[in-house]
């Protein structure tokens, strides 16, 4: 099922490059970790999910980049751009050979499940 997004068409002129390149720098950031790495997860600090997330995927010996933007009290408006641009609400945000597959959750259901390695190999 494709998410709802607001067309372009629906973007007055004026703004559009505006919401283009709203905080492009941090959405660019990821786009880089993920286009080196095979693994990527993208958090804040003071995030207790976050930290399993990683546990996790330390147990496993997955390899991962880290990419850390403030915490619950900064930085918030910068986190807001990458909700944006994933569609995805909430964080740890990890990104498994291009492909968002959840936040901290979902990474250990498919650690248990097998799926990781899987998607790794």
């Amino acid at each position: 099922m494709p998410r709802t997004i607001l067309s372009e068409d629906k973007l007055h002129h004026a703004i559009r490059s505006k919401v283009a390149d709203h905080h492009r720098d941090i959405v660019g950031e990821v786009q880089t970790a993920i286009a080196n790495n095979d693994v990527v997860v993208v958090g804040m600090r003071q995030n207790p999910v976050v930290k399993k997330a990683k546990k996790a995927l330390d147990a496993a010996g997955v390899a991962y980049a880290y990419l850390e933007y403030g915490s619950y009290f900064s930085e918030w408006r910068r986190r807001n751009a990458l909700k944006m641009w994933t569609g995805w609400p909430t964080f740890p945000m990890v990104f498994v050979k291009g492909t968002l597959v959840g936040g901290g959750e979902d990474v250990l259901k498919l650690n248990e499940s097998g799926e990781l390695k899987q998607l790794l190999g």
